[in-house]
C-alpha cells in the first residue's frame, strides 16, 4: 500500500499556513500604512487650508486697524498713525507671503494673488490719504474716505476676500467628504483582513482536523487493534503524506505480522508433528510388517475363498498405511533443493513415465506442448520439480473421466516458464490452502492427501508458485510459475 498520490507532506502544508498568515499581515499592514498615509494627508490639507483662511482673517484684521489708523489721523490727528500704518501693511505683506507659500494649486494662487492686488490697490489710494492730510485739504480727504475709499475699493477687496474664503471653505468641505470616503474606506480595507483571517482560522480547523486530528486517531486506533491481535486491521491511508505513510507503514507491518504469525504457527506445527510422527510412524510401521507377514504366511490355497480374500484385504490396508506413513514423513523431511542445468521437456517426460499405465487403462488423450517452439531451458532442482509435477499429473489423471484428455501448456517467458495442466475431471472439492499445516483431504480411496502439500512446498522450495482454479466447462486447471534460474538464500 502506498500514501494517496495527492497528498502533501506536513512540512509543505504548515509551509503554506505561514505563507497565508504571513500574507494576511502583509495585507492588514499596507491596509494600515495606506490607510495613515491617505488620513495623514488628509489632516495636512485640512491644516493647510485651515492656515490659509486664518492667514485671510489676520490679513482683513490688520487691513481694518490700518483703515483705524487712517481715521485716527483724520479725526485724532494721531501722530504716529503713518508709522503704525506702516507696521500693518509689512504685517499683511507677511500674510501675503505666508498665504502664496500655503497655495496647492494655480486656483488658489489666483485668488490670493487677486486678494493681494485688491490691497495693493487700496494702499495705493491710502497714500493719498496721507498726502492731502499733511496739505490740510480736510474737504478733498472726507470726500476720498467717505466715498471713494470706502464704497469703492475697500467693498471691492470685501468681495475679493469673501470669494477667496469661499474658495477655501469648498475645498475643506470636499476635504471632509474624502475624509468620510477614506475612513469609510479604511474600515472597509481592515474587515478584508479581518475576514480572511476568520475564513483561515475556520479552514485551518477542518483541515487540521482531515488532515492530522482524525488520521492520528486512526493510527492510534490501528496501534491498539493491532496490539491486542487484531491483524487483519487496515489504518484509512490519509491526511498528510507523512500520516498516509506512516498508516501504511503499520498495514505493512500488520501484515508482515500475520504472515509471521502463520509461518510461527506452521513451524511449531510442522515441529510438533516432525517429532511426534517418527515415532508414531517407528510404532506402526513394525506392527504393520509383523501383521503383513502374518497374513502372507496364513494365505493358502487350501482355504477357502471368503478367507483368502479377508488376508487379501488386510494385506492391502496394511500397504496402504505403510505408503501414508511413508509418504507422511517425506512431507514433513526438509527440502533442500540441489540445482542442476535441465529442460522442462526431460521433467515431464521423468513425471509421465510411472504414469503411463493408469493414462492407457483410462484412455486418456494426452496433448504435450510444442517442443520444438519452446526454449525450455530451466536451472533447478530436477528431482524436486518431477515429484511435483508427478503428484500433480496423477491428480489430474486419476480425476479424469474414461477417454478424456488431458493437455499440458507451456509459455515460455525471460525470466520464468508457466505451465498449465488441464483436466476434464469434477473438480476439486476443496480449496487447496499452501500455507496448511497438515496434510489435506483426499477423495481417493488409496490415497494419503499429500500430494498437493507437497507440490506446494516443493514451489515454495524452487521459488514457484502453483494456483488450482476452475475450469468453466468443468475440470481443474492447474497453473504453475516456475523461475529459469533458481537462486538459493
Amino acid at each position: 500500500m502506498s500514501a494517496h498520490p495527492k497528498a502533501k507532506s506536513l512540512k509543505h502544508v504548515l509551509l503554506i499556513h505561514e505563507l497565508a498568515f504571513f500574507l494576511l499581515v502583509i495585507l492588514a499592514g499596507t491596509a494600515g500604512v495606506i490607510g495613515m498615509r491617505i488620513w495623514d494627508k488628509s489632516s495636512q490639507e485640512s491644516q493647510r487650508i485651515h492656515l490659509m483662511v486664518q492667514e485671510i482673517q489676520q490679513t482683513r484684521g490688520d487691513l481694518y486697524r490700518q483703515m483705524k489708523e487712517l481715521f485716527d489721523l483724520y479725526f485724532l490727528k494721531d501722530p504716529n498713525a503713518q508709522e503704525e500704518y506702516n507696521a500693518y501693511t509689512l504685517s499683511i505683506d507677511a500674510h501675503f507671503h505666508n498665504l502664496l507659500d500655503l497655495t496647492a494649486d494655480s486656483e488658489e494662487k489666483a485668488a490670493i494673488t487677486e486678494l493681494n492686488d485688491g490691497y495693493r490697490s487700496l494702499t495705493r489710494e491710502t497714500q493719498l490719504i496721507f498726502t492731502l492730510a499733511n496739505n490740510d485739504n480736510h474737504i478733498d480727504l472726507e470726500q476720498v474716505l467717505n466715498t471713494h475709499l470706502e464704497s469703492n475699493i475697500f467693498h471691492r477687496y470685501e468681495l475679493i476676500s469673501a470669494r477667496a474664503e469661499k474658495l477655501l471653505l469648498m475645498k475643506h468641505g470636499e476635504l471632509s467628504s474624502r475624509l468620510e470616503e477614506v475612513r469609510h474606506t479604511a474600515f472597509t480595507l481592515l474587515l478584508i483582513p479581518i475576514g480572511l483571517a476568520l475564513l483561515l482560522l475556520v479552514f485551518s480547523r477542518i483541515f487540521l482536523n482531515r488532515a492530522i486530528v482524525h488520521p492520528i486517531r486512526h493510527v492510534l486506533d490501528a496501534t491498539r487493534e493491532i496490539s491486542t491481535g487484531n491483524l487483519d486491521y487496515h489504518a484509512p491511508e490519509e491526511g498528510v503524506a507523512e500520516l498516509a505513510e506512516l498508516s501504511a507503514a503499520i498495514n505493512i507491518m500488520a501484515e508482515k505480522l500475520a504472515h509471521s504469525q502463520e509461518a510461527l504457527v506452521r513451524s511449531e506445527k510442522q515441529a510438533a508433528l516432525g517429532l511426534l510422527v517418527p515415532m508414531l510412524a517407528h510404532n506402526i510401521r513394525n506392527p504393520l510388517a509383523s501383521i503383513r507377514a502374518t497374513a502372507q504366511v496364513t494365505d493358502h490355497e487350501q482355504l477357502d475363498q471368503e478367507t483368502r480374500d479377508s488376508l487379501a484385504a488386510i494385506i492391502s490396508t496394511v500397504d496402504r498405511l505403510d505408503r501414508w506413513t511413508r509418504a507422511l514423513l517425506a512431507y514433513l523431511h526438509p527440502l533442500k533443493p540441489h540445482a542442476g542445468h535441465t529442460t522442462l521437456r526431460q521433467i515431464l517426460q521423468g513425471a509421465l513415465t510411472p504414469l503411463q499405465q493408469k493414462i492407457q487403462e483410462k484412455q486418456l488423450k494426452l496433448y504435450l506442448p510444442d517442443w520444438e517452439s519452446i526454449n525450455d531451458q530451466l536451472f533447478t532442482d530436477e528431482n524436486l520439480l518431477e515429484q511435483a509435477l508427478y503428484n500433480v499429473l496423477l491428480n489430474a489423471a486419476e480425476a479424469s473421466p474414461q477417454a478424456g484428455e488431458l493437455l499440458i501448456i507451456c509459455h515460455a517467458f525471460t525470466d520464468s516458464l508457466h505451465i498449465i495442466i488441464n483436466d476434464e475431471g469434477p473438480g476439486m472439492p476443496f480449496t487447496p490452502d499452501p500455507h496448511a499445516a497438515s496434510p489435506g483431504p483426499t477423495t481417493k480411496r488409496f490415497g494419503t492427501g499429500l500430494g498437493i502439500p507437497f507440490a506446494f512446498k516443493v514451489m515454495e522450495a524452487l521459488s514457484g508458485h502453483i494456483h488450482f482454479n476452475a475450469r468453466v466447462k468443468g475440470g481443474t486447471s492447474t497453473e504453475i510459475t516456475i523461475p529459469r534460474n533458481y537462486q538459493s538464500d
